[in-house]
């Protein structure tokens, strides 16, 4: 045999091997034939996709969109349900109209320069609160209205009577002539949660949009928007932030949980342009609950105080206190016949609880007291330097006057050049004694000595806190430093070993103003060299 026919032999012997096993791996894989395919008519992976479909479609969509669809349901239950007790108010006012001089006989040749009356309208919302007509509304809506008109859903209108206002929280209480009206459910404010779902319902833009639902969430708790037209240090801040759209003409809608309760009246906006930008604020509905009582009891609201100047504890402050996290409110200052002084609260202290009921910022402190009576004895819970806690009983005072409110707004530095002065690198600033005739030029008191600051380092240690002489007004004095008067420079130093580098440091500062003066207490946290 030749060699040439012997190797046509091997290679016909490999190829019918390779084939053999090619069968047997196909088989062990359980491959399917060609007959098997033509007798579906489709290939394999055409019949894989229809069972894969076939798996999906399994599962009703109704199941898959249920929550979405119970959400949609309860929104459009709660607006059926609500949207019979929102009101549209149309505050009307006649105004008279500039005076235009004439000479003297002229009048009756120009009868179109009489004064005439000026007739202005403005639209806001409302909501009902009993079957009889009373219904809730903010203060700004009707403020110095000659006439309200307030229409119903059903498209009735009335003349209402404003009851009673309060401009300190923006409410007023509106009662309509008519029985059996359709009142909103009252809800819990404090009971609200970041995050949880809120419809809005006004009339947005006035009466071409009447009741106009919107939609969104609890964005914040306790805003604090000292900055509103009208807002005053009586004014108590703890507003509702949300995201549902609010317009000009929202103001005293109601802001309702997804239950249908009222937990909010819608009442401002944050915009350069006055509409909607994802930043609404309401006036917590228990907020307004105890005005609205206190207006139909009394004819007024009648509020109670500690006597104290308040402000929101810094971080500085909870270190100082031996604080776990940043909460409470500091006591910065007390007139001398402060009821708090009297009962043992001290400069610095921060207010952690009242009738043990925890108080983390300033607003849920001005709720906590403001509306409690004068001569109700309170238990307020302070701590201290060093983790040190006190619960002191004050016998609340009439609130009359606003008691001034420390701020950490001093945010310039003052001049280098101008600023002469013992420079403190460890506090990062720069004092000089006060003298007699710097305490008469600033109109100080006798009583108040220390050091004046005369120069404040941009981003240091006490940058934001203290403030020198500037165009915005006069610099701030120390008075005490860890509880002990600093009149020299070196007293300061001394005052300031104890702390060591890196440590807090209480001082007692003195703003003088021209209603004679501020006090209240920094806490600095020292450079660490």
């Amino acid at each position: 045999m030749s060699v040439r026919t012997l190797n046509w032999l091997k290679f016909g012997s490999l190829v019918s091997l390779t084939f053999a096993l090619g069968l047997l791996f196909a088989g062990a894989l359980d491959f399917p034939g060609a007959s098997a395919q033509q007798s579906t008519g489709a290939p394999p992976t055409t019949q894989a996709s229809q069972a894969s479909f076939t798996q999906q479609r399994a599962q009703p969509v109704s199941d898959v969109v249920a929550p979405l669809a119970a959400l949609s349901d309860a929104f459009a239950t709660v607006v059926q349900d609500v949207k019979p007790s929102v009101v549209f108010v149309r505050a009307q006012r006649t105004a008279s109209a500039p005076q235009r001089r004439l000479p003297p006989g002229m009048e009756q040749f120009f009868p179109h320069f009489r004064q005439q009356p000026r007739f202005q309208e403005g639209g806001g919302s409302g909501f009902i609160v009993s079957t009889d007509g009373y219904i809730l509304t903010n203060n700004h809506v009707v403020d110095e209205a000659d006439r309200v008109l307030v229409q119903l859903a059903d498209r009735r209108e009335f003349t209402a009577t404003v009851v009673g206002t309060d401009p300190n929280t923006d409410i007023a209480i509106l009662k309509v002539d008519a029985k059996g009206l359709p009142a909103a459910r009252l809800g819990d404010s404090d009971a609200a949660r970041v995050g949880e779902w809120v419809l809005a319902v006004g009339n947005p833009l006035g009466d071409a949009l009447t009741f106009t639902v919107t939609s969104g969430i609890v964005s914040a708790r306790g805003r604090d928007l000292g900055n509103l037209p009208g807002r005053t240090r009586l004014s108590i801040q703890d507003f509702i932030q949300t995201d549902a759209a609010i317009n000009p003409g929202n103001s005293g809608g109601p802001l309702l949980n997804v239950r249908g309760e009222v937990i909010g009246i819608n009442s401002a906006i944050a915009s350069e342009t006055g509409y909607n930008v994802g930043y609404g604020f309401a006036i917590p509905i228990n907020l307004a609950r105890h005005v609205m009582d206190q207006l139909l009891t009394n004819g007024r609201v009648e509020r109670a105080a500690l006597g104290i100047s308040i402000q929101e504890a810094s971080a500085n402050d909870a270190a100082y206190a031996g604080l776990s996290d940043i909460r409470g409110v500091l006591v910065t200052d007390f007139p001398e016949d402060s009821p708090a002084r009297k009962a043992g609260v001290e400069r610095g202290d921060i207010i952690l609880a009242v009738d043990g009921k925890q108080v983390s910022y300033v607003a849920q402190l001005q709720q906590a007291i403001g509306f409690r009576r004068p001569g109700e004895v309170v238990k307020i819970d302070v701590a201290r330097r060093g983790g040190v806690r006190k619960s002191i009983s004050v016998r609340l005072q009439a609130l009359n006057e606003p008691v001034p409110v420390a701020s950490r707004s001093g945010d310039s530095a003052g001049d280098d050049e101008n600023n002469a002065g013992t420079p403190m690198v460890r506090l990062g600033i720069a004092v000089q004694p006060l003298t007699t005739a710097e305490a008469r030029e600033l109109g100080l008191p006798r009583s108040v000595t220390g050091l004046v600051v005369t120069d404040v380092t941009p981003g240091g240690p006490s940058w934001q806190s203290l403030r020198p002489a500037d165009a915005s007004g006069p610099p701030d004095v120390i008075l005490t430093v860890e509880g002990k008067e600093v009149r020299t420079e070196a007293e300061l130093k001394k005052a300031l070993e104890q702390p060591g580098p890196g440590g807090i440091v209480s001082i007692e500062v003195y703003t003088p103003t021209g209603e004679g003066g501020i006090r209240r207490v920094e806490r600095i946290r020292l450079a660490d060299k």
